[in-house]
C-alpha cells in the first residue's frame, strides 16, 4: 500500500509540473460537485433530491440442470428480494438538504441525503423498507490544496459509482460494477467453494447489512487545480470504516479501507455533472474483511481501476476497467435463489442454496459505452461490458457479457424517460457446453427496462 501510495502521489506530482499548475475555485468535477459549495453563491440550505419510478422484465426461466434443477433462477430475478420475474417499483426515491455554514462560517460546506425507494439501501438485511442515510457530511476548505471531507459519502473511485445516478444514462449498472464494486455485507458460510449449500437446518450465506452503495464513513483530503491548455487535475485520499453505509458494523472489517483517486480533464466547456471533456482517471482501494463463522478469519478486499469519459457536442463515451483480489461474491448454488432447496444428487430435499463468497478470489471486468445526441430530446446510447469472476481456477472461471441498447428522451434539463434492451450472456469457458454450469449460463434471460427520473 505504501508503494503504492508513493507511485501515485509522484505521478500526480509529475502531472502537475506538468500542467502548471494553479488553484481553482471552480467545480466541475464528482469530487467537488458533491463535497464544496460554489463560494459566495451557495445558499445556507437548499433541498433537492430526485425520484426514479421503473418496470424490469425477465422471462421466468427457472434453473433448467443441476442439484437445484426446477427452481426459481436467481439472475432471473428483479432485485433486491429476487422474488418475481417483472415489476414496477420506485426505485430511488431521494431527498436532501446542502449548503454552506453562512453566516458563521462560508468555508464549511454540508450535505446530507435520504433514500426512501425500493433498493439495496433500504430492504436488505432487515431494512424493511426503512428510509436510510445514503449521505451525511462537512467539507472543511480552510486549508489551501487540501479540502476535508468528513462523515459519510461516495468514495473516489470508480466513474461508474461516483457519478450522480440522476444523470447515469441507463437503468441498470454493467455487471463488473454490481459484482465487483457494489459490496455486499455477508454472514454466515465463508468457505468461498462453489456449491456450498448447507442443510437446513445449517447457516448460509446472508445479507447482515445495507448494500454498500459506492460509499463509506471515512475522512477524505481533496482537492481539483487549473492546469494549462484547459487541463483540470483532482486528487482524492480517503480512509474509510470499510461497512458501507453502516455507521457501525462491529467485526466486520479488520483493517480500515484506503482510497487514493486521481483525475486529469481536458475542459471544452459547460459545467456541472455534464460538463463537457475528456477525462483520465485511475484509483485504488484496499481494505480487509472478517468473516466470523465457517470459513473465520480475515481476508484482503482490494479493489482498482483505469479509464476515461468523452462528453463534446452530440456525442459521449466512456471506457473503465477495474481489476479485483481477495473478497468477491462468488453467485449462488447452481444459480438458484437462496433458500431453495436442492431437488437431485446427494442434497436432494436438504441442501438449501446459498450465496457463495470466494474469499481468495481474482476477477476483472471493463465496459465501453458510446452515446449520440440524434435531437435536442433524444440520445442514443449503447454499452457492452464484461465481467471475468474468479479467474484464479479454470473450472470455477465465469464469464458474463451484456449488450445494452438505450434511448433517452428528456422532457426538459431535470426529467427524462430511458428505455433499455439488455442482451445477456453467461458462461463457464473452462468447461464443457453440456457441464450443468453451461446449461445453466444458457438460460440467462435478456432484461427489458423502462425508467422515468425526476429531479426537483
Amino acid at each position: 500500500m505504501k508503494s503504492m501510495f508513493k507511485k501515485t502521489m509522484l505521478a500526480a506530482s509529475c502531472v502537475a509540473a506538468l500542467g502548471g499548475i494553479s488553484m481553482t475555485a471552480d467545480a466541475a468535477n464528482w469530487l467537488m460537485l458533491q463535497g464544496t459549495e460554489k463560494d459566495g453563491q451557495a445558499p445556507r440550505a437548499r433541498v433537492w433530491g430526485f425520484v426514479q419510478a421503473e418496470y424490469q422484465y425477465m422471462k421466468d426461466t427457472r434453473v433448467p440442470a443441476g442439484a437445484f434443477a426446477g427452481n426459481l433462477m436467481q439472475p432471473n430475478l428483479l432485485g433486491p428480494e429476487r422474488r418475481s420475474n417483472e415489476g414496477s417499483s420506485i426505485r430511488r426515491a431521494r431527498i436532501g438538504v446542502r449548503g454552506t455554514g453562512f453566516p458563521l462560517d462560508k468555508n464549511v460546506n454540508y450535505f446530507f441525503l435520504a433514500e426512501f425507494g425500493h433498493n439495496g439501501i433500504t430492504q436488505l438485511a432487515n431494512g424493511n423498507g426503512a428510509a436510510r442515510l445514503s449521505d451525511a457530511s462537512i467539507t472543511l476548505n480552510h486549508i489551501k490544496g487540501a479540502r476535508v471531507r468528513l462523515g459519510l459519502f461516495k468514495t473516489p473511485g470508480s466513474e461508474e459509482g461516483l457519478a450522480a445516478i440522476h444523470i447515469f444514462d441507463y437503468t441498470n449498472f454493467t455487471n463488473m460494477a454490481d459484482n465487483l464494486l457494489l459490496e455486499r455485507f455477508v454472514s454466515g458460510n465463508g468457505s468461498g467453494t462453489a456449491g456450498n449449500g448447507s442443510t437446513s437446518s445449517g447457516v448460509t450465506n446472508t445479507p447482515r447489512s445495507p448494500i454498500g452503495a459506492f460509499r463509506d464513513v471515512g475522512v477524505q483530503v481533496f482537492d481539483t487545480f487549473k492546469g494549462t491548455n484547459g487541463w483540470e487535475h483532482s486528487y482524492a485520499v480517503m480512509i474509510g470504516n470499510g461497512n458501507g453505509i453502516n455507521r457501525t458494523d462491529a467485526g466486520s472489517n479488520g483493517s480500515k479501507d484506503k482510497y487514493l483517486y486521481w483525475a486529469s480533464e481536458k475542459v471544452y466547456g459547460g459545467k456541472g455533472g455534464r460538463r463537457q471533456g475528456l477525462k483520465l482517471f485511475a484509483w485504488t482501494q484496499r481494505g480487509t474483511r472478517i468473516l466470523t463463522t465457517e470459513g473465520a478469519g480475515e481476508y484482503d478486499r482490494k479493489r482498482s481501476g483505469v479509464g476515461a469519459t468523452f462528453r463534446k457536442g452530440k456525442y459521449r463515451a466512456a471506457f473503465e476497467y477495474v481489476k479485483a483480489d481477495g473478497m468477491i461474491i462468488n453467485g449462488t448454488d447452481g444459480g438458484a435463489r437462496p433458500g431453495s432447496v436442492a431437488t437431485a444428487g446427494p442434497g436432494a430435499g436438504t441442501a438449501v442454496a446459498s450465496l457463495n463468497v470466494n474469499v481468495n478470489g481474482e476477477a476483472n471486468g471493463w465496459y465501453v459505452h458510446g452515446g449520440y445526441l440524434i435531437a435536442p430530446k433524444w440520445e442514443l446510447d449503447i454499452r457492452y461490458d464484461v465481467l471475468n469472476r474468479s479467474t484464479e481456477t479454470t473450472t470455477g472461471e465465469r464469464k458474463f457479457d451484456t449488450l445494452t441498447l438505450g434511448a433517452q428522451y428528456f422532457l426538459n434539463k431535470k426529467s427524462r424517460i430511458t428505455f433499455n434492451y439488455e442482451i445477456r450472456n453467461l458462461e463457464a469457458p473452462g468447461l464443457a457446453s453440456t457441464h450443468p454450469a453451461n446449461i445453466i449460463g444458457d438460460a440467462l434471460e435478456n432484461r427489458v427496462s423502462l425508467s422515468a427520473l425526476v429531479i426537483f
